[in-house]
């Protein structure tokens, strides 16, 4: 038709690998302690997944994931300061950061991907609430059905809940790398000395001969004594009897 303009297609990509990307999860032990996955921050968050999982639809739809219709399929952003960045948010500050490989089908965004599979390739565990570096992963109180949620914790703020160390959780993601993401926080620097005051110079009366003291003391006082009559008839004069 004339006036209409070709449509340009934007070339269709063929990766010869899965596309590597970052998200975050809440770290899970099962109900038995004997199985660990993660579950999704915003619409997959009553689900868990394993190291690898397929993508399904959150709203009960039978089509293939991820659907142009639909929210479907894991999603994950490029790179890891995004990560970090999303992380920011009080939403997600609990959570840890997941490194995972992308494969089968998938939409590209400006940040990210929304894909049909992927494997969990490493797991980074922020800091505790408190702000120090966490040494385990302690239980939260709450979950879903079969599950239980993990926090990052110090050994203090731990205290005594349910707990597993980094090793613990990863011989139960069949040996996936877990690891702190923040070292211990960083020590203040060391103040430099500060200069020593002055001390004091010797008073000047000090250095006068104790027989020449006393006349010196006694002329001072007579002056204080002059200048206070002084002051006691000025006052005398400008108050009203």
């Amino acid at each position: 038709m004339t006036g209409w303009l070709p449509v340009r297609r934007i070339p269709r990509e063929r990766p010869s690998a899965p596309l590597r990307g970052h998200k975050l999860a809440h770290p899970m032990v099962s109900a038995d302690g004997t199985g660990a996955g993660f579950g999704g921050v915003t619409l997959g968050r009553a689900s868990v997944y394993g190291v690898l999982a397929d993508a399904q639809c959150a709203q009960g739809g039978r089509h293939r994931c991820p659907s142009r219709w639909c929210d479907c399929g894991f999603y994950c952003v490029h790179t890891l300061g995004d990560a970090r960045a999303l992380a920011c948010d009080p939403d997600y500050r609990y959570a840890v950061l997941l490194e995972v490989a992308a494969s089968g089908r998938y939409i590209r965004y400006e940040r990210g991907l929304r894909y049909a599979r992927q494997r969990v390739i490493s797991v980074r565990v922020g800091r505790c609430a408190c702000g120090h570096r966490a040494r385990v992963l302690a239980e939260t109180g709450v979950g879903t059905v079969g599950w239980r949620r993990l926090v990052a914790a110090c050994l203090d703020c731990a205290g005594t809940r349910p707990s597993l160390t980094f090793g613990a959780f990863s011989r139960l993601l069949s040996g996936l790398p877990v690891r702190s993401d923040t070292g211990e926080p960083r020590a203040a620097e060391p103040t430099a000395p500060q200069p020593r005051q002055a001390e004091a110079e010797p008073s000047q009366m000090s250095a006068v001969p104790t027989e020449a003291l006393v006349p010196m003391l006694t002329a001072e006082v007579a002056l204080l004594q002059a200048r206070l009559d002084e002051v006691q008839r000025q006052l005398a004069r400008l108050t009203p009897p």
